[in-house]
């Protein structure tokens, strides 16, 4: 029933913007990014807005480059005498791409990830000037307003998907995502549809692609657009996202005579001859947090590994080594409160040891590798 709610969204509701389609995109990843956040007995999952809103930023951003004409998103439109923004949070996204231009230069369409990936990590985010930080909170806020309409015009009539979005305090019979505030507005999704959306993950997001490609062509009036959209939906950053502070104090740490082995063969690695790895690949989601950069075999990650994820087999073996590497974060007075915090924000399991956050990474490994059918080595 589930599927059929999700499809009905996409294909059939009408659409005066990308709102819907955008809507259900951003779910669809929350539920790849929290593959551990089980509903528990839950009728409900609370997911905060805000949540949802850095999605968008991401995938808006190509749709806003300020050295080319605006792609509509929406039906042009008047509000009395004056004409409406496509989109309403366009100006404060256009305003926040040009200003992260003007200070590091072009973006490219895959900026918004690299600057939501920065953003929610306190470490990175306060390394940007105050006044960009200020510029994304206020788009991000402008985002969240419009995020709404989608919630309550999903399916037919109003309101009949989603509820009304509630603060977090205000909803204690959810289950609730990792880092969430008691302030967050949230939107309670069923736990069905939440179920839906991790068994056919790959499935939404083409259908998503598909429908919004389609839907900017429209817009464009021009059918050629179809295909330039779809390059745009589809851009993730990739390894160029700067690690060098996390592998700096690795460094340091070598010297200093912390062994690392690696996860994947068991090599003892020696400094300045590693590969700092994604366990997950930014090709499959941009997780640029501590527990998914670990020191590895160069060869066999350039090689071997690449944009795979390990297989059963695999995580088994890497387990004690992957824990070994936690726990070596854990002894630095540099990585461990970075270790923490990215826990925090990604896994709901209570077991915070080396070996549990080594277990925690294992389940959500085998999770994403089931969803999203990637290939393994």
């Amino acid at each position: 029933m589930s599927h059929h709610v999700i499809s009905t969204i996409l294909r059939h509701d009408a659409k005066q913007t990308s709102y819907k389609i955008a809507l259900l995109r951003a779910l669809n990843d929350v539920v790849l990014a929290y593959p551990d956040a089980d509903t528990d007995g839950h009728e409900h999952v609370a997911v905060p807005l805000r949540m949802l809103a850095e999605a968008w930023i991401a995938y808006y951003w190509p749709f806003v480059d300020p050295l080319e004409p605006p792609v509509l998103q929406g039906v042009p439109s008047l509000r009395g005498d004056r004409p409406r923004h496509d989109v309403s949070f366009r100006p404060h996204l256009e305003k926040l791409r040009r200003t992260v231009e003007e200070i590091y230069g072009p973006s490219g369409p895959d900026g918004g990830w690299h600057l939501v990936e920065h953003m929610r990590i306190e470490r990175k985010r306060r390394h940007y000037p105050a006044a960009l930080v200020e510029l994304y909170d206020a788009a991000l806020r402008q985002t969240q307003k419009a995020i709404r309409q989608p919630i309550q015009y999903a399916g037919a009539g109003t309101w009949t998907v989603f509820d009304r979005p509630r603060r977090a305090a205000l909803l204690p019979d959810h289950a609730h995502l990792p880092g969430v505030r008691p302030s967050d507005v949230c939107v309670a999704v069923p736990a069905e549809l939440w179920r839906a959306f991790h068994d056919v993950s790959l499935w939404v997001e083409a259908l998503c692609i598909h429908e919004w490609s389609l839907f900017t062509a429209r817009m464009a009036g021009d059918p050629t657009w179809r295909g330039r959209a779809y390059t745009l939906l589809t851009e993730r950053p990739d390894n160029r996202l700067p690690i060098g502070w996390e592998r700096n104090q690795i460094d340091i740490m070598m010297h200093e005579g912390t062994h690392f082995d690696c996860p994947w063969t068991g090599k003892r690695l020696a400094p300045g001859a590693y590969h700092l790895d994604h366990i997950v690949p930014v090709s499959i989601y941009p997780f640029h947090e501590l527990w998914n950069l670990v020191p590895a075999d160069a060869h066999f990650n350039a090689h071997q590994k690449r944009a795979r994820l390990p297989g059963v087999e695999a995580l088994r073996r890497s387990l004690p080594r992957l824990a070994g590497t936690y726990e070596a974060y854990g002894a630095s007075r540099q990585l461990s409160p970075a270790l923490r915090g990215d826990v925090a924000i990604r896994f709901t399991r209570s077991d915070t040891s080396a070996h549990g956050v080594a277990s925690s990474v294992s389940h959500l490994v085998e999770r994403i590798a089931t969803a999203r059918n990637v290939a393994r080595f």
